[in-house]
């Protein structure tokens, strides 16, 4: 008689350090975010974020995306809603990059690019079971050449993040405390420090 094929067996669900079956644990993001090409990261305590009302005056006052890109502020919540955002996680990744430009603006074509393949890592880390993966990028948001300026005409929603800084995270302050470099930069002849977060769960 023809033998019939057995169907295979799906495998158990594993365990992993998050205590929730079939998650990748620790290790494996890790892997993922090597794999993805940004080896440079280290974890986060997200309680260990500083949230400040000056950095949100920076942006109301000095800085020429305010009013004009979508992610900005005014487009971010009040101070207060993103303290009480961020202690919503008890996981962060932090994404470091560093990068020597002539002059100011070329900058965006670089920042563009490595943040249009952040926002596909997110996603990555979203379908495997991170339901919370929320990126803030590490330099203002520039999917779209021309931006609509306003949250509600934004013309790319699903890809569109706001920075930490637009989200009043002192940078300077957070970064320092798991040991990355940051410094105010006197000269365009100097590396910039730039950081992403990813905030995991």
């Amino acid at each position: 008689m023809p033998q019939t094929k057995r169907a295979r067996r799906k495998p158990p669900a594993r365990r992993s350090r998050t205590g929730r079956p079939g998650l990748p644990d620790r290790k494996a993001l890790e892997a993922l975010f090597v794999e993805r090409g940004f080896p440079d990261h280290r974890w986060l305590d997200p309680r260990k974020i500083v949230v400040a009302e000056w950095v949100r005056m920076k942006c109301l006052y000095g800085c020429r995306e305010y009013g004009r890109n979508a992610a900005c502020p005014p487009n971010a919540p009040p101070v207060d809603a993103c303290a009480r955002f961020f202690r919503e996680y008890r996981r962060a990744v932090v994404f470091h990059f560093v990068k020597k430009v002539d002059r100011p603006e070329d900058r965006h074509p670089w920042s563009r690019k490595l943040n249009l393949e952040l926002i596909k890592l997110e996603a990555e880390v979203f379908k495997a079971g991170y339901v919370k993966a929320f990126l803030l990028f590490f330099d203002s948001c520039g999917i779209c050449l021309e931006c609509a300026a306003a949250r509600s005409a934004c013309k790319e929603p699903k890809l569109s993040r706001p920075t930490a800084d637009a989200m009043a995270m002192d940078v300077y302050s957070t970064v320092r405390k798991i040991g990355y470099p940051i410094d105010v930069l006197s000269d365009y002849d100097q590396e910039m420090n730039r950081y992403a977060f990813l905030l995991v769960d």
